[in-house]
């Protein structure tokens, strides 16, 4: 089946999420059906390769500590629906996890295209290992790119997810490597006067 994609140019963040209809694993998909809840929605270049391989079990293992923040995960690539079906019972079978999110098939490379995963004259899908982080109402609110040879880190998208979401709706702002009970940060001081910190407070979290 054609995956159907309305969008212009490559999404960036602060901008809607391009929506689309598409086979996958769980049966017919449409992105703007997860409006309400938090969706990472990540690529990756082939099924049954190591590095994509090691970041499925990673987030299969994790599906709890994701789904207690009312985030679903949604995987692509370019391969069939079959295979994405075969890999997944593959994983099972070998590493002893389920892989309970929905797997879109993506063979014409439509989608990829549409969120820039890949350019518009690629020929496969090598470069196809990027992360959009979609807040509920649709908004694109953070993106990751690694290239096909160095694996993402599960544990690094959930610490994404949850800076996300303690920000949201806030004006304070959480620093490098920030984890949920740390300190957060104030905005800079319209009137510094003569704070030395003025520029870089921290309050602790609630």
């Amino acid at each position: 089946m054609e995956s159907h994609v309305n969008n212009q140019s490559p999404p960036r963040i602060g901008e809607p999420a391009p929506d689309f209809v598409a086979r996958s694993t769980k049966g017919q998909f449409q992105l703007s059906a997860l409006r309400g809840r938090w969706t990472i929605f990540f690529s990756h270049p082939a099924d049954f390769t190591p590095v994509c391989s090691t970041e499925f079990v990673a987030l299969a293992r994790r599906r709890e500590a994701f789904a207690a923040l009312d985030c679903q995960l949604v995987g692509l690539s370019v391969d069939s629906l079959y295979a994405h079906i075969a890999w997944a019972r593959a994983l099972e079978n070998l590493f002893g996890v389920t892989i309970d999110f929905p797997v879109i098939e993506d063979p014409t490379m439509a989608i990829g295209r549409a969120y820039g995963m890949i350019g518009a004259d690629a020929t496969d899908s090598m470069a196809m290992r990027t992360t959009f982080f979609i807040d509920p109402a649709g908004i694109i609110r953070a993106t990751t790119c690694y290239p096909h040879n160095v694996g993402r880190s599960a544990d690094e998208m959930l610490r994404l997810l949850r800076a996300l979401q303690r920000v949201d709706g806030s004006d304070r702002l959480v620093p490098e490597g920030w984890e949920p009970g740390r300190p957060v940060l104030l905005p800079p001081d319209d009137r510094p006067g003569d704070a030395a910190d003025w520029f870089c407070r921290f309050e602790d979290d609630e």
